[in-house]
């Protein structure tokens, strides 16, 4: 269903939309995490700090099932929302080539920006959280629950929030009615998700980004964003079937 005029100067929305009063048009964001690399294997904690490592075999192709999936939002899946039109991704190896898979799909250049890079790991950078827990017993926890505790030189969760708060609104500022992909990282697409939904930073570690899934907001300028379920290629989950 298409958002627009109804019958007595009523808005329509979408079935399972948020309820709005309003004529106010969003920018929806179509979020993407990376395929799979060798790290996501091991379960390393894969941060900022480095650039690497690229997309293993099976990640290649969960980029390019993910592709198609993302080629069809506003088509036959999410058709209320604009075809996407607009395609960043943050500056790790990973996003960039998930990116340009997606791009090959869907015609679009590849704009670059740090705002969704994953978080700085900073000493964790590579280790698995059986390591983690070794070295600083209790540290990893605090991490995921408290939401503002910092691994020693790197980023707590509440800090990749706030750029993350920063990115979206940018993309925000710079025009509704339009649909934008962003590939990016496990814990800055949970911190994406949690700020769009005003979540305190120490429950977005309950949020599941799996591999090349997708996720959609819909940001609005009086912060009552919207988040979509979207799924994951190839799991049979999906928000609509073909």
């Amino acid at each position: 269903m298409t958002e627009g005029p109804a019958a007595g100067g009523e808005r329509t929305r979408p079935s399972g939309a948020i309820p709005r009063f309003d004529d106010t048009l969003p920018c929806t964001v179509v979020l993407v995490r990376h395929g799979q690399t060798t790290m996501t294997v091991a379960g390393g904690y894969s941060g900022s700090s480095e650039p690497g490592p690229p997309l293993d075999e099976h990640g290649r192709q969960q980029a390019a099932d993910t592709a198609e999936l993302v080629d069809r939002v506003g088509r036959d899946l999410w058709g209320d929302v604009p075809y996407p039109g607009e395609l960043v991704a943050s500056p790790m190896v990973r996003t960039q080539q998930t990116a340009e898979v997606v791009s090959a799909r869907l015609g679009l250049p590849v704009r670059t920006d740090p705002a969704f890079r994953e978080a700085d790991f900073g000493e964790w950078q590579g280790l698995t959280a059986r390591e983690i827990e070794e070295r600083w017993p209790g540290r990893l926890e605090a991490w995921h629950v408290e939401g503002t505790h910092r691994p020693p030189g790197g980023e707590s969760i509440a800090d990749v929030g706030e750029r993350l708060r920063a990115g979206l609104d940018g993309l925000l500022a710079a025009g509704t009615d339009r649909t934008v992909v962003v590939v990016s990282h496990a814990v800055a697409i949970r911190a994406a998700l949690g700020v769009a939904m005003g979540a305190q930073p120490g429950s977005w570690s309950q949020l599941r980004v799996a591999p090349a899934s997708v996720s959609i907001i819909r940001l609005y300028h009086d912060r009552r964003d919207e988040i979509a379920v979207v799924g994951v290629p190839g799991t049979g989950w999906a928000a609509a079937p073909r």
